[in-house]
Parts: C-alpha cells; sequence; structure tokens
C-alpha cells in the first residue's frame, strides 16, 4: 500500500460520501448524459484534490457536511477544466480509456464539460459560505488564464523557467491552494490560520504539475497517453527548458529552430527527448521538486505535529515519487 492508497483508507467514509454527492448532483433524467456522465465517473482517477479537502478540514476541525459538498464541488470543476482540455488538446485517451471526445464527438463533450461547471457551483451554494463560492469563481477564472497563458507561451516561444512557473501556478496550484482554503473555511478556520497551509499547497500543487510533465518524457502505459504528447501540442516544459539553458549555445539554438517550426515528426519529438535528458532536464525537475518539498516542509513546521500535519507530508512525497 502506497502512501496515497494509506490517506485514502484513513479518509475512506467521508470519501465515499462525497462521491455520493457527486453522484447524485450529476443524475438527471437525460439518458445520453447518464449514460455519458456514468462511463466518465467509472475511472475517478486518484482524487487527490478532494482528499486535500478532507484532509485540510481534518488539520482544523471535523468534516462536516460544507466539507463534503465544497470537495464535490472542487472535484467537479476539476474534471469539467480536464473535458475541456481534452477538447483543446484533441486528447483521444485520459486514464488509458478513450476521451469523452474522442468517443461522442467536440459538441457532446463541450456540453458535458459546461455540466460538470454548473453542478460544481450548485454543490458550492449549498454550503451557503460565500468564501467557499467565492473560491469557486476565482479558481474558474485563474484555470482559464493558466491555459491561456500556456497557449501564450507555445505561439510566442516563451523558453524560459519564470514564464512556465507562472503558467503552473494558475493552471495547476490554484486548484491545489483552494482544496485548502475550502476545506478550511467550511470548519471555520480564519485566514491566519490556513495561510500556510494555502502556501504548503501551492508548492505541492507546483511538483504535482512539474512531476506530471516529466511523465512525458517516458513510455508509460499505465499514464494513459503517448509519450511526447506535450511537445506534439507545442508545450514546453521543465526537463526540455533546462536543458535548452544547460546544453551549448548551437546544440540549444538548433533544438529552438525546431520547435518554432512546430508540426514536429515523429522522430524529431524523439530527437527532443533525447535532448532533454542527455543535458540533465530530469535530473533538474526533480531536484527542482526536492527544492521545493523542504521550502514547504518549512511552512508545515509552523503547525504542531500531528496524523494530518504527517498525512499533508506524506502527500507530498507520494507526489513526486509516484510513478503515475
Amino acid at each position: 500500500m502506497d502512501r496515497l492508497e494509506e490517506i485514502q483508507k484513513r479518509i475512506e467514509p467521508e470519501l465515499e460520501e462525497m462521491n455520493g454527492i457527486i453522484r447524485s448532483s450529476l443524475a438527471t433524467s437525460n439518458e445520453l448524459m447518464n449514460r455519458v456522465v456514468s462511463n466518465y465517473l467509472m475511472i475517478k482517477g486518484k482524487q487527490i484534490r478532494p482528499i486535500m479537502v478532507i484532509l485540510s478540514a481534518k488539520f482544523f476541525g471535523e468534516v462536516n457536511t460544507d466539507v463534503l459538498h465544497a470537495g464535490a464541488s472542487l472535484e467537479m470543476l476539476h474534471n469539467a477544466s480536464l473535458i475541456h482540455d481534452d477538447v483543446v488538446d484533441e486528447t483521444s485517451l485520459r486514464r488509458g480509456r478513450a476521451t469523452i471526445n474522442n468517443e461522442w464527438g467536440n459538441h457532446i463533450a463541450v456540453l458535458v464539460g459546461d455540466f460538470f461547471v454548473s453542478n460544481a457551483l450548485a454543490a458550492g451554494i449549498k454550503t451557503g459560505n460565500i468564501a467557499i463560492i467565492s473560491s469557486l469563481s476565482d479558481l474558474g477564472k485563474e484555470l482559464s488564464l493558466g491555459e491561456v497563458e500556456q497557449i501564450c507561451n507555445v505561439k510566442e516561444h516563451r523558453f524560459d523557467e519564470p514564464h512556465y512557473m507562472s503558467m503552473i501556478r494558475k493552471k495547476t496550484a490554484s486548484l491545489f491552494m483552494n482544496c485548502v482554503k475550502m476545506g478550511a473555511e467550511a470548519v471555520g478556520a480564519s485566514p491566519e490560520e490556513y495561510g500556510p497551509l494555502m502556501e504548503y499547497a501551492e508548492l505541492l500543487g507546483l511538483c504535482f504539475q512539474i512531476r506530471d510533465d516529466i511523465f512525458d518524457y517516458y513510455n508509460n502505459p499505465l499514464i494513459g497517453k503517448p509519450t511526447g504528447n506535450d511537445l506534439r501540442e507545442g508545450k514546453v516544459t521543465l526537463p526540455l527548458l533546462y536543458s535548452l539553458k544547460a546544453a551549448p549555445k548551437e546544440k540549444s539554438e538548433e533544438m529552438k529552430n525546431l520547435l518554432q517550426r512546430g508540426l514536429l515528426s515523429d522522430k524529431e519529438i524523439i530527437t527532443l527527448i533525447d535532448f532533454a535528458k542527455e543535458h540533465g532536464g530530469i535530473e533538474y525537475s526533480f531536484a527542482k521538486m526536492r527544492e521545493i518539498e523542504a521550502k514547504a516542509d518549512k511552512l508545515l513546521d509552523q503547525y504542531p505535529p500531528g496524523i494530518w500535519a504527517t498525512a499533508f507530508r506524506d502527500l507530498f512525497e507520494y507526489i513526486i515519487s509516484r510513478d503515475r
């Protein structure tokens, strides 16, 4: 049993109740919508984000109905963003299964994504907590801005780490931060109390995305997407960004020219992947995550030790060490 499974086991009753809220929220009288949604929910993923909502609530108090609705709303909003991303990126596989857009077409996929968004907002409203509802609204904006920033990075050929970090803060870390905020707000914790834990969640979210991006450089059938998928979409992530900076100028310029030309062949994608590996991009990315983790540990040290602080540390370690 890995660290995540141990955490899931510890909060199993709460997770099951939250998933019940998601299922009932998404149930409709429309046969097609029910079929598409049911098939999608069969593969839930790791549910790291709602797990963080529950852990945050336990960190500051006791899980209540508002916590479960907050977790459900975040999970539905997250899945809406994935469904829409698959349309934009023309993704055919997710978690080893055909995406909604691949199986049902873009029209249905966009509508299903919108349906998830609407139900996420409805679940948030059931908490009656304006801070939670406001977080959902702000999060929707941040996720959209993160995606647009990524598009800008691709179009303008921004090959530098600061632009990359800014983009993944909006695209990924903002969601992790709001998991902590909403869980804490749902049990009555103050911003002063949960502020350091939100910063911790931001750093965890950055590492989550960096680790996710490393997967693109290896062939792993467990992940359910082809190697080099990000590069096919023009996305240049941390391993390659570092290598472009660290490699001899002539070789680096050759790789930049490839990226700027676009429409890469399979052979050219392999060339870029090998280049990133040969010039230390993978090692640098892992070292960067460990550097971020050390910074996060200091934030958590501001709180008394306990089983839920340990759970957050275990989750961070899982994020970096995971193989899918």
